[in-house]
């Protein structure tokens, strides 16, 4: 095998490893067995099992964000549009079933006990993703809000998206199966919280200019 299909086996078989054990039961031995490489080249490739196991996560993290990227938009999209199309790549991502399920499984065991690796995804993908959230949201309520608020707002959607992966099987025991089949699929998912951020930001454009003008009268004191 080449240099890099022995890094990328490697990574492949530790992503599924940790997303199955976690990172300290999984040894680099096993790692290595199934990757069909030689015990050295963890080391070689990757210095210890920690960098290692970074590397698995941010390597899980592209995998999902080639499956589902971010469609490129003109100057001219409309800030409603633009929601919809975050909204529905995020939810793809997060929720749908695309690429191999270790993917998943080891992303949400990271966000849930966060390790050094998610503060590198934080800097590498995540900070970024939720910045372009934010200057959508700005320019849907007309550059009303102060920061915390619009923080705030980005994290309620984040919020809902999440909620449907980490707890899918509480929603499997609320609703009956033939509901999910017609209504919680990932793209009707995606138009159902982008309503609710829609309609939310309708309904309180009075509130956030009163909020705006508020916040400019303390700031001038």
């Amino acid at each position: 095998m080449g240099k890099d299909t022995v890094r990328d086996e490697l990574l492949n078989a530790a992503g599924e490893i940790f997303a199955e054990k976690g990172f300290k039961p999984a040894t680099v031995r096993e790692i290595c067995q199934r990757a069909g490489a030689n015990l050295a080249a963890v080391n070689y490739y990757f210095g210890d099992k920690e960098r290692l196991y970074i590397e698995a996560v941010k390597h899980a993290r592209r995998l999902r964000e080639r499956q589902q990227p971010l469609p490129a938009w003109s100057i001219d999209t409309p800030p409603a549009e633009k929601l919809r199309i975050f909204v529905t790549t995020l939810v793809r991502r997060i929720v749908g079933t695309d690429g191999a399920p270790w993917q998943l499984r080891l992303l949400i065991r990271e966000i849930m006990e966060p390790t050094k690796a998610c503060e590198e995804l934080v800097q590498e993908a995540f900070r970024p993703d939720f910045q372009l959230l934010l200057s959508i949201l700005n320019d849907l309520t007309g550059n009303t809000l102060p920061p915390h608020r619009l923080q705030q707002l980005g994290f309620s959607l984040i919020g809902q998206i999440v909620y449907y992966r980490v707890h899918d099987k509480i929603v499997g025991m609320l609703v009956d199966q033939d509901q999910l089949d017609k209504h919680y699929q990932p793209d009707q998912l995606a138009d159902h919280i982008s309503d609710v951020i829609l309609a939310a930001v309708s309904a309180g454009a009075g509130l956030f200019a009163e909020e705006k003008a508020a916040t400019n009268v303390r700031e001038s004191a």
